[in-house]
């Protein structure tokens, strides 16, 4: 009993004795009023997902990619004095850690006062592990949560990838302020990195008479400063049920980091216990393993053959050097926590080996690779570059687009620089691409309709996200089924951003070089260059027609004449054989109504004025059966054929022998392709 006191602190009140009728009725309750645990060996918390405490009484929230772990005190607390009271005041107070293999981890821990311990139904990764994208943001939710985020996610609006954040149910944060403290003495302020592998301790105190929020953060081991981070006012009166639970979430998105709580001290109505820093269990220091070191040699030159030993092994280390050498320039730095060194992507793919390799085409090719640090799968993409006109430009989009994060997005994770070569390095999709299970592989199984249509469904999804929902317009200009991959869960992402471009919402979209695959392009890219999410409309509609069919875009007819499937659609719609196009091996086993629709919105996007295709907005409302799909007639394809419209694009017609030829026109040609 003393070791267990010595660990946790629990204060209780009790409830009074009522007398009713003949029965004695016992409303006698114990309310836990404050504890602290200085390590958790033997405390009274409960755990749940990933989440362990080792036998030195570290609590490890996660440890691996793409998980969610949780920790509560094992009995609820009653926040109110009585069931229409407003809730008391409240003091927190606990040390954690954050350790990753790299300086990006993805994507945050929080302490967080809930109705419930059981987060079933909710998101690993940018949701934290408290909702998911149909939840967050409900007044239901009845959540109170301080973040402690080292991802900065666009969709959430989150300042920085290193930031403490107050949410009330949503991550949309009512509160945040840059990790860091002011100094007693100066008042300036001095940043802390979250993820450096230090422990921390951080202070959260609720005061009920001005509802304010008071966080205050530190390194473990020093005063708790006078000046708090910041202060923010939100009555949870509003948002509290009575009883709750308090504990700890930790969520990691595609990069594996582990988010760990050393102590915990919890006061209702009081100040949090101090915790004692002594008898905390240890953390691992720093963030990254050590990088092992050529040590320098050196050999006394005094006879032929310490001459010769040290001529070897200058031999031997200039080779070293010339096969791990990389392309860096100044303007790089900005980039580092993006970049990848070649020598951990050379290991990755033991050396690119072919037995490594995903895909090979006009673009280059595509390694699977294991990162030697975090064990995490990749795909690795190797593309030339033979100008170093507009590099800098496009590092930066590459940077920019891996801070997208969506659940039918390939994430982009970073890139590397050689000579004559560029590498980008992406989530590896264990399933592959999509044109393989529609396309001529006869080891491939045959996607049925339910799964056809949810992919369609899923990449939608994603481009009003990229079109309409991120912090960019982002145009993909490069969809197609071979850069749409498919995870362990079969659900399709879409990949391969080499040849997306970034605007400012409400900017006008500047003409660029033609890029794309022929069989994808609008008409007016052809004619004008300009991409716009019109074009990627465009070819959506494409890619869906080769979904529902089975085909691909530039198809032979019997007389071994190229034709486009859109016109080859277009032309069973006009005499009422549509469903004749539907592909043959799912031997008539789809919805008819579904199918139906599904063929009609491809020719709809696929209209030749961009103005009468619909938005990806629209397009997501006829999938989701919210709005009606118009009716279409005939006048609204006059005069469509898509041959010829390429052709007076400037496209002649022996282009179209070859299904998977890439048009791509610019200083970076062979970005295109799938992988």
């Amino acid at each position: 009993m003393a070791a267990k006191l010595h660990t946790s602190i629990l204060v209780y009140s009790m409830c009074p004795i009522l007398l009713i009728g003949p029965n004695l009725v016992a409303f006698c309750t114990a309310q836990v009023q404050s504890f602290v645990y200085s390590g958790f060996k033997g405390a009274d918390i409960t755990l749940d997902g990933v989440a362990v405490v080792r036998s030195d009484g570290l609590l490890e929230l996660t440890r691996i990619a793409d998980v969610r772990g949780y920790a509560f005190h094992r009995d609820p607390l009653r926040f109110r004095r009585s069931p229409n009271g407003t809730v008391q005041s409240f003091s927190v107070s606990f040390v954690f850690g954050v350790q990753s293999d790299i300086d990006v981890s993805v994507d945050g821990m929080t302490f967080f006062i809930a109705p419930g311990n059981k987060f079933s139904n909710t998101f690993s990764g940018a949701y934290l592990g408290l909702f998911n994208d149909s939840t967050n943001g409900s007044p239901n939710n009845h959540i109170f949560a301080v973040e402690l985020d080292t991802f900065g996610n666009g969709e959430f609006k989150d300042m920085d990838s290193n930031h403490v954040g107050i949410d009330v149910n949503s991550l949309f944060s009512v509160q945040a302020q840059a990790a860091g403290f002011y100094d007693d003495m100066t008042g300036t302020f001095t940043n802390l990195t979250l993820n450096s592998g230090e422990p921390m301790q951080l202070w959260v105190e609720y005061d009920a008479q001005t509802t304010q929020v008071i966080s205050t953060l530190a390194r473990l081991g020093a005063t708790k400063p006078r000046r708090p981070l910041f202060t923010t006012t939100t009555n949870l009166s509003d948002v509290l049920e009575n009883p709750s639970y308090v504990g700890f979430s930790g969520s990691t998105g595609s990069l594996s980091t582990i988010y760990c709580v050393l102590g915990w001290s919890f006061g209702m109505d009081g100040p949090a216990p101090a915790i004692n820093i002594t008898n905390l269990p240890k953390l691992l220091r720093g963030h990254r393993k050590a990088r092992s070191k050529v040590l320098e040699i050196v050999l006394p030159i005094a006879t032929a053959m310490f001459i010769a030993v040290v001529g070897i092994v200058i031999v031997l280390l200039m080779r070293r050097r010339l096969r791990y050498a990389e392309l860096r320039e100044d303007w790089e730095v900005e980039f580092g926590p993006h970049r990848f060194s070649y020598k951990d992507l050379y290991h990755a793919t033991e050396g690119f080996k072919d037995h490594h390799l995903l895909g090979a085409g006009g673009f280059g090719k595509v390694y699977k690779g294991v990162l030697p640090k975090s064990k995490m799968e990749v795909a690795v993409k190797k593309v030339s570059h033979e100008s170093r006109q507009g590099m800098k430009e496009f590092i930066t989009e590459v940077v920019s687009i891996g801070r997208l994060r969506h659940r039918y997005l390939v994430q982009l994770l970073g890139y590397c620089r050689r000579k004559d070569e560029l590498i980008l390095v992406y989530e590896y999709m264990p399933n592959g691409s999509l044109d393989k299970y529609l396309h001529c592989e006869e080891d491939k199984p045959t996607l049925d309709w339910t799964q056809r249509f949810g992919i369609i469904k899923g990449i939608a999804c994603g481009l009003l996200y990229l079109h309409e929902k991120w912090e960019k317009i982002v145009i993909h200009r490069d969809i197609k089924a071979s850069n749409v991959l498919l995870d362990g869960e079969m659900n399709g992402r879409l990949g391969d951003f080499g040849l997306a471009r970034l605007y400012d919402h409400g900017t006008d979209l500047q003409t660029t070089h033609v890029v794309g695959t022929m069989g994808y392009l609008a008409p007016e890219l052809l004619r004008s260059g300009k991409a716009s999410p019109l074009t990627d409309v465009f070819a959506f509609g494409t890619f869906l027609l080769e979904v529902a069919c089975g085909q691909r875009p530039i198809k032979q007819d019997s007389k071994d004449k190229q034709i486009m499937l859109v016109d080859w659609v277009l032309e069973h719609w006009n005499n009422g054989t549509l469903m004749q196009t539907m592909d043959t091996r799912l031997q008539g086993d789809f919805d008819k109504d579904e199918a139906s629709m599904l063929l009609k919105l491809g020719l709809l996007c696929l209209h030749p004025l961009p103005t009468a295709r619909p938005s990806m907005k629209q397009v997501m409302e006829y999938l989701d059966g919210e709005a009606a799909l118009p009716e279409l007639t005939p006048t609204h394809f006059n005069n469509l054929n898509m041959v010829s419209m390429m052709e007076r694009g400037g496209f002649r017609p022996s282009i179209l022998s070859y299904p998977d030829l890439t048009a791509s026109i610019g200083t970076f040609s062979g970005l295109s392709g799938g992988r």
